[in-house]
């Protein structure tokens, strides 16, 4: 087995060592073939997680292996890797491409960045999601378009994605205004009316031993110093599946979380473009108003 691999990136000799490691060994899917996976969601995966402070989650003996998370960057870092502070943790910022090929060298395969930026403690998104109790939830799509509709209903539009594990989650990006306590307000009444209105398939209970087979719509995640899986993320599963948002038409077909994955990714995002990127913001703030007016 070879031990190492030198791969110029934008100037920079980075070293891949064990290249032909398996990390997903019922894909043979290596670590080399891995880190070019990685490059080309660069595109996609570095805007959804910059400006803001990640948490990776590594497997350095594949998804079947023990895994840690690492909020500190680790020693020795590269010169150009971007950190930044907070609290006593020295995060590591994703802002280029030399520094997600380094990351993937460290068998990286999760990427949880914070809900809230570097530069602004006010949340630039909102987000709902969604998450099944039973491994394999064939409700989860019919779950994600009655969230999806009550939602329009109020004249809120969201972005849904896979989780990339067995969940969706449902993204609203923000113009400034609301404050994290007044989305977690709304989201909770949000919660409660789905749970009202469909008893058998939803549940805000937290203890999952509560929640039977119900999904459970996680509100309350949703809040400053907090991470969620970044769009775009890979996640450990044993069939190498990833984040991935979605058309509310491709939602309404009911595909699987496993449908999206490293093999095929590019080739959809070839086609789709970076629709995170191209969702555009909303002013939440005078229907939150409203509804906590009436709440008095």
């Amino acid at each position: 087995m070879s031990t190492g691999y030198m791969l110029p990136i934008d100037g920079h000799k980075i070293q891949i060592t064990n290249p032909q490691k398996l990390l997903w060994k019922e894909l043979q899917l290596t670590k080399l073939e891995y880190v070019k996976c990685l490059i080309e969601l660069a595109p996609f995966l570095i805007p959804a997680c910059n400006e803001r402070y990640l948490t990776t989650i590594r497997y350095p003996d594949g998804v079947h292996g023990e895994a840690f998370f690492q909020k500190n960057c680790p020693e020795p870092t590269p010169e150009y890797v971007t950190t930044a502070w907070q609290g006593d943790h020295r995060y590591i910022v994703l802002d280029k491409l030399p520094t997600l090929v380094w990351l993937g060298n460290l068998a990286c395969l999760e990427f949880h960045p914070s809900l809230e930026a570097l530069t602004s403690s006010q949340p630039l998104q909102w987000i709902i999601d969604l998450d099944p109790s039973i491994p394999d939830e064939p409700r989860i799509m019919d779950a994600a378009m009655k969230v999806g509709q009550l939602l329009r209903s109020l004249g809120i539009e969201s972005l849904p994605k896979t989780s990339g594990a067995t969940g969706v989650q449902l993204t609203v990006k923000l113009h400034p205004g609301p404050s994290w306590e007044e989305l977690k307000q709304f989201g909770r009444f949000i919660a409660q009316y789905l749970c009202e209105q469909h008893p058998e398939l939803f549940t805000i209970e937290r203890l999952k031993k509560d929640r039977g087979s119900r999904i459970y719509i996680d509100y309350a995640q949703h809040d400053i110093g907090r991470t969620i899986a970044a769009a775009y993320t890979p996640r450990a599963t044993p069939y190498a599946s990833l984040s991935m948002p979605l058309y509310w038409e491709e939602v309404a077909k009911k595909p699987k979380p496993r449908d999206f994955h490293l093999r095929n990714a590019a080739q959809r995002l070839e086609h789709t473009g970076d629709l995170l990127a191209s969702f555009p913001p909303q002013a939440l703030q005078p229907i939150i108003a409203s509804f906590l007016s009436a709440q008095r």
